[in-house]
C-alpha cells in the first residue's frame, strides 16, 4: 500500500482534522487517513493508485492550503 504525506496550513483543531479525514475517505481507493492539526500533516494510505492532485484539490476545496515542499 502506498502512503502519501501532505503538509497542510490552516487546520487548527480536531474539527478540522475530522473534516479533512471525512473528505479524503470519500475518495475511492483510500484505505486510511491520519490528520494532525498540531503537526499540520495528513498521511493517506491508498489501496490503489490515485493521482496526488485529486487528494490536494479535495483538501484545498475545504479551504486549507497545501504546503509544497521545496
Amino acid at each position: 500500500m502506498k502512503k502519501v504525506n501532505l503538509k497542510i496550513n490552516g487546520m487548527v483543531c480536531n474539527g478540522c482534522e475530522n473534516r479533512v479525514k471525512k473528505a479524503i475517505m470519500n475518495i475511492d481507493g483510500v484505505s486510511k487517513v491520519n490528520a494532525s492539526h498540531k503537526k499540520g500533516t495528513v498521511t493517506i494510505t491508498l489501496k490503489k493508485e490515485i493521482e496526488e492532485e485529486i487528494l490536494v484539490k479535495t483538501i484545498e476545496n475545504l479551504g486549507y492550503e497545501i504546503i509544497k515542499e521545496a
